[in-house]
């Protein structure tokens, strides 16, 4: 479980970075890349494919795999987001 959270960590860390860099180059870009989060249909997107990855995971692997589910759900709404906000 230690390597699973680990491995995960060195993901989001990766994504992190990734926004740094697209700050650095274009003021606002980072906060672009992060506008999903206000996004419901990507949100709902994104926990609907955690769900069911992680209900499967889970009954094929384990605990462990819920973790990956999760980040899974957050880079499927990240990918199904908008650029404008829902507003």
């Amino acid at each position: 479980m230690a390597n699973t959270l680990l491995s995960i960590a060195v993901v989001l860390a990766a994504w992190v970075i990734r926004t740094a860099v697209a700050e650095l180059r274009v003021p606002g870009g980072g906060r672009a890349q992060w506008a999903f989060l206000t996004d419901r249909r990507a949100l709902a997107t994104g926990a609907l494919a955690a769900l069911l990855l992680g209900l499967v995971g889970w009954a094929t692997t384990g605990p462990a795999a819920a973790a990956w589910a999760a980040l899974a759900g957050l880079l499927i709404a990240s990918l199904t987001g908008t650029d404008e906000p829902n507003g």
